[in-house]
């Protein structure tokens, strides 16, 4: 049965060649066996003037002997952009290493059409060390070309539809952060997001704050686990999900119990941490309930003390069936400062080093109205992991104006 591609088409100059090579393994005719090689084989001077070539070659560029031998180099075979590789590396490389090897080229046909190939070489010498012949092999790369463009284009395809999903997941990820935190009266609020890696990755990092009532807010930062679009996406769940919670729920607990019902109910295994905070104005200033599931303690700065973590933990959300959610209330009073941040920060990583709490405490203790602290925190943090985080960042700061 004579050989197929594998598209089922034959292959007439490749197979015809194959079937005489396997004909003279049979009988064993060395003449045959150069002539009917299964690649294409020609000898030249050492200028390239062609002095023998198999028929093989002599089908494959559809020349006789007559044609070729003695009239021809292999040069004048080759495209236009083969001869000037040819004079510029392929026979210079020659020269120098006495031969090349798996160089590729285009050879021409009378009729205009190419055909791809592999071509190696070898420069034989004379008992003199004078250059004596050429001998040039030569492959059909048909078929390897055909799948280098194949591979090629899906790269190309690869790559744009991951440039796609970046974009998507960026638009995505822009209407979760609020450009601009809404002003609270009688309050200061400043947040920052800054996503992982040198090329803006877009990861589940995400703070919101907004209104339920009059001189009622909540405020709240989570880190959904993972990045991408499906990270985006889950965040997006969370966001809204917390949203309608909060005018049915007014304990921060009770709100972060039915989220982690929604999440262990939605198809992705994504978990993610909380730190919801409530806020309510009264008569005498600013009562504060903060429930937190997974996620870091806030800091608690009192006016004219050190920083402090200020909540308990709770259970990650999205994991467990029956979680517990603690609520630590207390009040901010003028001068207070309650800085939320993702663990973005205190792990940020450099080498074996991490940014930790005390670097943390330090610049929180440096003072400053929210705004300069969101800023000296982000910018401390990814200085210290050489301007490259390696993971999401959100941090978002509540005061009271100091009095008078």
């Amino acid at each position: 049965m004579r050989p197929r591609h594998e598209s089922g088409r034959l292959m007439p100059h490749k197979n015809q060649a194959r079937e005489a090579f396997f004909d003279a393994l049979v009988y064993d005719d060395p003449v045959q066996l150069y002539e009917r090689a299964p690649c294409g084989f020609l000898s030249t001077t050492p200028d390239g003037v062609i002095v023998k070539a198999n028929a093989t070659f002599r089908t494959w560029v559809g020349r006789d002997a007559g044609e070729l031998v003695g009239t021809m180099s292999f040069v004048d075979l080759l495209t236009p952009g083969g001869r000037i590789y040819h004079e510029t590396h392929f026979a210079p490389t020659l020269r120098m290493h006495g031969s090349v090897r798996e160089i590729a080229l285009d050879l021409l046909r009378p009729d205009g059409s190419r055909l791809p190939v592999l071509v190696s070489a070898r420069l034989d010498h004379d008992d003199q060390g004078e250059p004596r012949v050429i001998r040039i092999a030569v492959f059909d790369a048909t078929d390897r070309r055909q799948y280098e463009r194949e591979l090629l284009l899906a790269k190309q395809a690869a790559e744009e539809s991951a440039q796609r999903a970046r974009a998507y997941a960026r638009i995505l990820q822009e209407t979760l952060i609020p450009p601009i935190p809404p002003a609270i009266p009688m309050l200061d609020l400043a947040a920052a997001y800054r996503p992982a890696g040198a090329d803006m990755e877009v990861g589940g990092d995400f703070y919101d704050v907004f209104a339920v009532g009059e001189e009622d807010y909540v405020v709240v930062v989570g880190d959904v686990c993972g990045k991408g679009v499906e990270a985006a996406v889950v965040t997006a769940l969370v966001r809204h999900t917390l949203r309608a919670l909060a005018v049915t729920h007014d304990a921060p607990s009770a709100m972060l119990t039915r989220l982690n019902v929604v999440l262990l109910q939605h198809e992705s295994d994504r978990f993610c941490t909380v730190a919801l905070v409530r806020l309510h104005r009264d008569a005498e200033g600013w009562s504060v309930v903060l429930s937190t599931g997974g996620h870091p303690l806030p800091l608690l700065r009192r006016a004219g003390e050190a920083p402090a973590p200020f909540g308990a933990q709770g259970a990650l959300l999205g994991v467990f069936d029956e979680p517990k959610f603690s609520e630590t209330a207390s009040r901010l009073l003028p001068g207070d400062l309650l800085v939320l941040y993702t663990d973005g920060v205190t792990e940020g990583r450099r080498g074996e080093e991490l940014y930790g709490d005390p670097r943390l405490r330090a610049v929180v203790s440096a003072g400053g109205d929210p705004a300069q602290v969101v800023d000296a925190l982000v910018a401390d943090v990814v200085a210290f992991q050489d301007d490259v985080p390696r993971d999401d960042i959100a941090v978002l700061a509540i005061a009271v104006p100091p009095a008078g």
